[in-house]
């Protein structure tokens, strides 16, 4: 499969991440910018559209062909699908129902999950809030790819097998990384996941349950849409460790593109991200960011100075559990 041309460890910085101190900045310059934060009124309603589309869509895929199965699953479910994803993200900032009713934006995560087909909203949140407190921290931020990853996926054909595989390392390398204990929450996701996957096969038989299931780990790996995994942190140049892509994909990805403005700002739901950008224009309009997602997979893959080692990494001292 070839030599690599990547060498081979992360970029090491010794600084705090950038976001406090911009967030801090913003909001002294911009007070107004606190109005922006709270729940999404709109978004308990559209995430519910999407979740009946794809029941329906189960129904109407029950007597397809496997080779239909999979087109649809790749097309249509799985773009629904990883949009849920997207969905869980806000909703685990608590922009659902706002923080004071934690417990509802929780329930609504796993409601949300229901067409991904595998559990995955509980554990995502568990170790999401890590990622923003300790960005790039070193065994605590388990989106940065372990050193194995960056070692082997070096080269054009590795790293686009890498990008299939994206689901599986995202479910396993925070067991590798940062094991933590199962938590209650994730077992009343896993109950509810597997009760409703269990229905829909007794109603409709395996079609349905394999287009969802599919449809979530094409979608997840190799796909357009999934170009945000690598745009949000790859660092594309060097210095800047978060980008953002302000393409017309951030229609179906709750405006997941704005993600410098998203890592500023994580109690703004991303419908309300555009108006950061807005008023703030100053500290954005200067700052690197992507225009296509496609682009980015292009250049990850075939670009030798990019690959999974292309990220910033960082010692974090642990913060006091309150």
């Amino acid at each position: 499969m070839g030599n690599c041309v990547t060498r081979g460890d992360f970029e090491w910085v010794y600084t705090e991440q950038p976001h406090t101190q911009r967030r801090k900045e913003i909001l002294a310059k911009y007070p107004e910018i606190k109005t922006l934060m709270g729940p999404d009124p709109h978004l308990k309603w559209i995430v519910s559209g999407m979740v009946f589309t794809q029941f329906l869509a189960c129904y109407l895929v029950k007597d397809l062909s496997w080779k239909w199965i999979f087109f649809w699953a790749y097309a249509f479910g799985g773009c629904i699908n990883h949009s849920l994803t997207l969905a869980i993200h806000d909703i685990s900032h608590n922009v659902a129902f706002g923080n004071k009713q934690a417990k509802w934006n929780r329930w609504f995560a796993i409601f949300a999950n229901l067409p991904v087909g595998i559990p995955y909203s509980a554990s995502f949140k568990k170790y999401h809030i890590d990622h923003h407190r300790y960005l790039g921290g070193d065994s605590l931020d388990v989106d940065i790819p372990t050193d194995f990853e960056g070692w082997f996926f070096c080269t054009p054909l590795r790293k686009l097998l890498w990008l299939f595989l994206q689901p599986l390392f995202y479910s396993l390398r925070p067991l590798y990384v940062n094991p933590k204990a199962i938590t209650r929450m994730e077992i009343l996701n896993a109950l509810v996941q597997f009760a409703i996957d269990l229905i829909i096969y007794y109603l409709w038989g395996l079609k349905p349950v394999i287009y969802l299931i599919a449809g979530s780990i094409l979608c997840l790996g190799f796909h357009p849409i999934s170009g945000h995994f690598i745009a949000e942190h790859y660092m594309f140049l060097k210095g800047y460790e978060t980008y953002s892509y302000y393409g017309p994909l951030n229609w179906l990805t709750f405006n997941v593109g704005y993600h410098m403005e998203h890592h500023d700002f994580p109690s703004i739901p991303g419908c309300r991200l555009p108006m950061v950008k807005k008023i703030a224009a100053e500290y954005y309009d200067n700052l690197p960011h992507h225009q296509s997602w496609i682009r980015v997979l292009w250049d990850f893959v075939f670009d030798d100075t990019l690959g999974p080692y292309s990220r910033v990494k960082r010692l974090c001292k642990l913060a006091k559990e309150s």
